[in-house]
């Protein structure tokens, strides 16, 4: 009896499909053409350039304009191929590309910055260009007529921005790490409020419109999930960098996550598993568990005899304790820990095998990444950083 063949498991994990190499200096952003095997790149080396798939299988430019700045940022409207590009020297450069990505004609410039842009929002329906630099500005303009409509003084750098079409709401990371919302209008804006979370600069956001979720990407190595649309100040944080969160992508279909950054690890999170928000860390003069003083408690050491002891807390009850009672190390997904982190005794005995399960896959993009892109319809990830290579994947197993 022959034995039955079994189609093996399809391994998930992103599969390199081009490595696109050629520019002269960093790779600030990269992002794939819909209608066609495409990329398009923007760089410091002050060229923008159209990659097209040849025959051969390889990837070489149809267009490489240069441009009188390095190119910082970029947005590519894919219904009308309006291409805008922001500059270090503050400008933002507008152009429309041909049907067939061959050729680019320049359409205006619109003077929004003093100083390097960092991102740069167009929108179609409301027919808005905002951006963001290092003048801490946020700047909107009339797309239709290149005229300034109005701006907002930020507290430090701009550093990142993503704009909701419905509400007309801009959502502004700076360098502080603050996340300011603001209401933007033809006459004026409306400040919304401040989400204060992050210990470092915000260095990438991203908005889910369908469930009103913002990400925002921090240098202090977290990510962190606000819950704009529930009106009720949640927010979750995820842990799974070693180093500085410079990307987010949030794809809807399989609601999923994708973050990378510095350390060059692609993290995939999902997005419908069950969450739950960090504690408060508990402030206490002794250990909440063995009452030893900590080390600013003079009374209790002198009343004990005693040198006293570091602070700690628990990741997962937010008490404060010392080192000796908190010295259990756990994963815990639910609130956003993928690697293992202090907990306290109690907390390990209650915790379950089903609580440990990950929530989050990590693979190795082997470059560091300062900017990510994703087609869902093709599932394809394009990848680009300070190495001056651009990398197009195939993460069509990893969106199911």
């Amino acid at each position: 009896m022959m034995a039955e063949n079994k189609p093996r498991p399809k391994t998930r994990k992103p599969m390199l499909l081009s490595r696109l190499e050629g520019c002269g200096s960093v790779v600030n952003k990269a992002v794939i053409l819909p209608k066609e095997d495409g990329i398009i790149s923007v760089s410091d080396d002050k060229t923008v350039r159209v990659w097209l798939k040849r025959d051969s299988g390889m990837y070489w430019p149809s267009i490489c304009h240069s441009l009188p700045s390095a190119c910082s940022t970029m947005e590519f409207n894919t219904e009308t191929n309006r291409l805008f590009i922001g500059l270090d020297n503050g400008a933002i450069s507008e152009f429309s590309l041909s049907e067939d990505y061959n050729t680019i004609r320049a359409r205006r410039d619109y003077l929004a910055h003093d100083s390097r842009v960092a991102g740069v929002v167009f929108s179609l329906t409301s027919e808005l260009v905002l951006s963001v630099g290092r003048d801490k500005f946020l700047q909107w303009h009339d797309s239709e007529i290149g005229r300034r409509l109005g701006g907002y003084k930020l507290n430090a750098w701009g550093t990142c921005l993503q704009f909701d079409d419905e509400s007309k709401h801009a959502f502004v990371g700076d360098y502080s790490g603050a996340i300011t919302i603001i209401r933007v209008a033809d006459n004026g804006h409306q400040l919304i409020t401040s989400l204060n979370g992050h210990s470092g600069s915000v260095r990438s956001l991203c908005w889910d419109k369908g469930k009103q979720l913002l990400f925002s990407g921090s240098f202090d190595q977290s990510v962190i999930v606000w819950d704009i649309g529930g009106k009720k100040g949640t927010a979750f944080e995820l842990q799974g960098h070693a180093s500085k969160v410079e990307a987010l992508f949030y794809c809807g279909q399989s609601s999923q996550l994708l973050s990378s950054g510095e350390d060059g690890r692609l993290v995939v999170w999902n997005m419908e598993a069950k969450r739950e928000e960090t504690p408060q860390w508990e402030e206490n003069d002794t250990c909440q568990k063995c009452n030893e003083p900590f080390f600013w408690n003079f009374k209790e050491m002198w009343n004990n005899k005693t040198i006293g002891v570091r602070q700690h807390h628990c990741r997962r009850c937010g008490r404060a304790l010392c080192d000796n009672c908190s010295g259990f190390r756990s994963t815990l997904p639910a609130l956003g820990f993928e690697f293992e982190v202090r907990i306290c005794e109690r907390c390990s005995q209650e915790l379950t095998d089903e609580e440990k399960a990950p929530m989050a896959t990590f693979h190795d993009m082997k470059h560091s990444v300062v900017s990510i892109h994703i087609d869902e319809v093709k599932g394809q990830l394009v990848t680009c950083g300070t190495d001056r290579v651009i990398k197009l994947w195939d993460i069509s197993s990893l969106l199911v």
